[in-house]
């Protein structure tokens, strides 16, 4: 089985899920997102962001190939780039962390050890660029696939609760532990990203 990590760019966002490709939950705030969906903008919306983030921050992304089918992506960026991220109760994301916006394996790929080798690749990037955490928005009260990722899962692969809430807790996973990985942690990433078994689609907070 070949599989490789490949950044995100503008020429491989086709081999995102569809829905995902066009997909401005994280990208936009929540009014201006809502006008994208409604405008049928949402597509050009995403690939703006994709690129503005791409000249000037970096890499925002990686996307899993195994036998070069895409089966996989995840997507971070400083929280001054994610405008959504301001609409949540436990906002703002540390200054040392990049957000962790979403991630997705799809099934039939998960259980393969994809999942640890996709965050530790975004840990190893991010602990060059200087960052020493990932943050990320979890949903308390999940129960079907979204863009929100939920917090049991983030709990289950080594993230702790920084700032707690009834709903959208902030969680937080120091870069340097996902060098190191035990077997237990690598199937509860599985699970997180398993989780989300349908194309995430925008929903409102």
């Amino acid at each position: 089985m070949g599989r490789r990590l490949v950044p995100l760019t503008l020429d491989n966002l086709q081999d995102l899920p569809q829905r995902c490709r066009s997909c401005v939950f994280w990208e936009l705030d929540p009014v201006s997102g809502e006008a994208a969906v409604k405008e049928g903008t949402s597509a050009f919306e995403k690939e703006s962001w994709i690129s503005a983030v791409l000249l000037d921050w970096g890499s925002c992304g990686r996307v899993v190939y195994v036998d070069e089918v895409p089966v996989g992506f995840v997507l971070y960026a400083p929280p001054a780039y994610v405008p959504r991220s301001a609409a949540f109760p436990t906002s703002p994301v540390s200054p040392d962390a990049v957000q962790l916006m979403t991630a997705f394996i799809v099934p039939g790929y998960q259980g393969q050890g994809l999942g640890r080798v996709m965050v530790q690749t975004v840990a190893k990037d991010l602990l060059r660029r200087g960052f020493k955490a990932i943050e990320a928005f979890g949903d308390a009260r999940w129960k079907e696939p979204a863009c929100v990722l939920p917090a049991d899962h983030l709990l289950a692969v080594g993230f702790k609760t920084v700032r707690q809430h009834p709903v959208h807790p902030r969680l937080r996973l120091e870069l340097r532990t996902t060098l190191s990985w035990k077997e237990d942690v690598e199937m509860a990433l599985d699970r997180l990203l398993g989780a989300v078994q349908k194309e995430p689609a925008l929903r409102p907070l």
